[in-house]
């Protein structure tokens, strides 16, 4: 049932933002009483919260093959297509409001801390095999992930291998370029 009930929000709150959305609708489709609801997360933000970071598990993992090319060319497309979830959805939703909610701004901050950590063991591996010169692990995130949530969020077009490609390629030469030699 709880899962229900988060899954609903998410998908509620992607819709309506976290201010338009009701417990009523969040019942029904949840398919739960709507007491349910209320007993369980008498407080809106927090059911939020829980929805927001219910989904968040797998939003920051980087896969570590050996090759830091590929692997952040397959972060990149599973960003894109995690943005087009329901759960990506709500959380480009919470991000607008966060500046006036402590309580999403914390869970927020808790997600984009386990993304920015995964990034950082990733890079982290890549400097130490040599793959990489070091470098600021965030800012590399930063210049990777914001040509994907432009692409995604314009809505215009879908976001592509050739795109995570052509991003990855020039982010990666860039930093290569500009590295400190030793």
């Amino acid at each position: 049932m709880r899962a229900q009930i988060l899954a609903a929000t998410a998908e509620l709150v992607a819709r309506d933002g976290i201010a338009g959305f009701r417990y009523e609708e969040v019942a029904e489709s949840a398919g739960v009483h709507k007491t349910s609801v209320y007993r369980n997360w008498p407080d809106r933000e927090e059911l939020v919260v829980e929805a927001l970071l219910s989904y968040a598990e797998d939003l920051a993992s980087v896969a570590d093959t050996g090759d830091i090319h590929r692997d952040l060319v397959d972060y990149l497309l599973a960003l894109a297509g995690g943005l087009e979830t329901p759960f990506g959805r709500t959380l480009e939703q919470a991000i607008q409001p966060a500046r006036q909610s402590p309580t999403v701004r914390q869970a927020l901050t808790r997600i984009l801390d386990q993304r920015v950590a995964a990034m950082r063991r990733r890079v982290d591996t890549a400097v130490d095999r040599g793959e990489l010169p070091p470098v600021d692990s965030s800012f590399l995130g930063e210049m990777i992930s914001g040509p994907v949530r432009l692409i995604v969020n314009r809505g215009m077009r879908p976001f592509t291998r050739t795109d995570a490609e052509r991003i990855v390629g020039v982010v990666l030469a860039g930093i290569r370029a500009t590295a400190p030699h030793v």
